[in-house]
């Protein structure tokens, strides 16, 4: 009785909210309408090329009519909101949230490719690859936070990574660079394990002061001796591999199955960290500390131990995410080139309701975002680079914003635990 009571309680939603989304639908609608349909020229053809590299199988392009398609998408996004004004969506809303901006989304690109052609193919593998390090950012956080203690440094974590993958892959071979980045993100997470669970200190002050001094000492190590010693800035990079049988599907092979070790490795992680914190007594530990640490501890739970583990465990994953800046991808450190990609991993995790599959669908929203912006300055439409620049970082201020609803936060996130 009591379980149903709160499942009702947490799928209520308040009539402000079901209409405030209702009118947004409704404005996406006249959106589509107004910005795209209005303003394409009539008769004109969008074609979004299906090709594949490397495969004798080549599919044909999708062709169609521009305006009579996004006509018919303003239509349906209308009918959408209406029905959300008048009787709601009730707790499936978020999933009609997501059709209707992946509805606008896709009228977009159809506007922007009106008259051209686009490789859809290319647009989701590159999304993939800018996908990985938000989402091994957002795992980084996830398994701190589950545990009730927050780290946004995850920023300053993934940077030190990169450097020190570049220093160590220089000289000695790729895969040591892998490690020892990935024993700098446990350092640091042991650093603010330390102050923010035996010293109490508040947990945001502390990883803040982890991330300013990751961002001054790469900073410094860069300028200081990468620049003047070119030998210690040229690891290399893993090519990618080419998963047998899987890699020559058509479309798929090339989007999912020929990456480099990094992108397979995420999907490991995501695997095992779904199964661990679900189906497992480490994750139901894990989970019982960040909700319940007293209940927990008088279950005979190390509360202190389970959180120093998730904090050291979050600070690995976060070191390697930062490798795959240089030695999986372009082969040099640059300053502050992680970009704000851990940041966007936070919001990711948020956005993915603290749990592995939803951070990988917010990493891959966030990746598309980013693969958008470059794409559509290829394409030469009537949109201000900086504005298209701005698209990732907007799509996480949405997000922040609660624009999809109030997230199963962890009770005893940011709460020093203190043993009676």
């Amino acid at each position: 009785m009591a379980e149903n009571k709160i499942r009702k309680e947490v799928d209520y939603i308040s009539p402000a909210r079901r209409r405030g989304m209702g009118i947004f639908f409704l404005l996406v609608a006249i959106g589509i309408w107004g910005l795209f349909s209005r303003t394409s020229v009539s008769g004109e053809i969008t074609t979004f090329m299906m090709s594949t590299s490397g495969t004798e199988i080549q599919l044909p392009g999708w062709t169609f009519n521009t305006v009579w398609v996004l006509n018919t998408l303003a239509g349906v996004t209308f009918v959408l909101g209406i029905y959300q004004l008048l009787r709601g969506f009730g707790k499936r809303m978020n999933k009609v949230l997501a059709f209707v901006v992946g509805i606008f989304v896709f009228s977009f690109l159809s506007w922007a490719t009106s008259g051209q052609s686009m490789n859809l193919t290319g647009l989701l593998r590159n999304s993939l690859e800018r996908a990985v390090p938000i989402t091994l950012a957002a795992f980084a956080a996830l398994i701190g936070e589950r545990s009730g203690v927050t780290n946004i440094a995850v920023e300053g974590m993934m940077l030190m990574g990169a450097m020190v993958a570049t220093l160590v892959g220089s000289m000695t071979n790729l895969w040591y660079g892998v490690l020892a980045a990935i024993i700098s993100g446990a350092l640091l997470a042991f650093v603010h394990a330390v102050l923010s669970i035996k010293y109490k200190t508040d947990q945001i002050i502390s990883s803040t002061t982890i991330l300013i001094f990751s961002t001054g000492m790469t900073s410094f190590f860069s300028a200081r001796f990468m620049q003047n010693h070119p030998e210690l800035n040229n690891p290399g990079f893993f090519s990618k591999i080419d998963i047998p049988v899987l890699a020559d599907i058509p479309v798929i092979g090339e989007i999912f199955f020929s990456h480099s070790v990094f992108v397979y490795i995420m999907f490991v992680l995501l695997v095992v960290l779904h199964y661990a914190i679900f189906h497992t007594r480490w994750g139901l530990r894990l989970r019982s500390v960040g909700e319940h640490p007293k209940a927990a501890d008088t279950l005979g739970i190390n509360v202190i131990k389970t959180r120093y583990y998730a904090v050291v465990l979050g600070g690995m994953v976060a070191g390697f995410a930062g490798a795959y800046f240089t030695v999986g991808s372009v082969g040099r450190f640059d300053e502050l080139m992680t970009g704000g990609k851990g940041f966007i991993g936070l919001a990711a995790m948020i956005f993915g309701n603290w749990t592995p599959i939803g951070s990988f669908g917010a990493g891959m929203l966030f990746g598309f975002a980013d693969a958008l912006a470059n794409k559509l300055a290829i394409l030469r439409i009537a949109v201000p680079s900086e504005i298209l620049g701005m698209v990732p970082y907007l799509a996480t201020m949405i997000v922040l914003a609660g624009v999809v609803g109030r997230g199963d936060v962890p009770a005893a996130i940011n709460i020093p635990y203190e043993k009676e």
